[in-house]
């Protein structure tokens, strides 16, 4: 293949697990997963029972004219599950995506919120 010529793209694209940080605060816990080009309307966030997955397909289109000299992020099919705990509200889960990160708030269940007992001084 010569440099300048675009790749061939047949085939299934290859699955991978997007880069993933979980941090957890007080208020709940918030997945971040690294995942460029995936269009809004190709993710699927979906809960059942007590796990959390999240599947989607890359869309790396070449404009009229572009040729490809190297590739490091090809098509790709990004799929992730975490399992839930008893400690999450798994009713209020919400997720965006910008700019290629995925950010996705677990809030913590409401008598699994810590909380600070103010003493009284008599």
């Amino acid at each position: 293949m010569h440099h300048n010529q675009t790749p061939d793209r047949c085939g299934k694209a290859p699955r991978i697990r997007p880069a993933a940080d979980f941090v957890e605060r007080e208020d709940g816990f918030y997945l971040y997963l690294d995942m460029p080009g995936v269009r809004r309307e190709n993710l699927v966030v979906h809960i059942e029972d007590d796990e959390l997955t999240i599947q989607a397909p890359t869309s790396h289109k070449l404009c009229n004219g572009e040729r490809v000299h190297a590739m490091e992020f090809g098509d790709v099919e990004y799929h992730a599950q975490f399992s839930l705990t008893d400690t999450m509200e798994k009713q209020r889960i919400g997720a965006q995506l910008v700019n290629g990160v995925l950010s996705i708030f677990i809030p913590r269940r409401e008598e699994q919120v810590p909380r600070r007992i103010k003493i009284e001084v008599l």
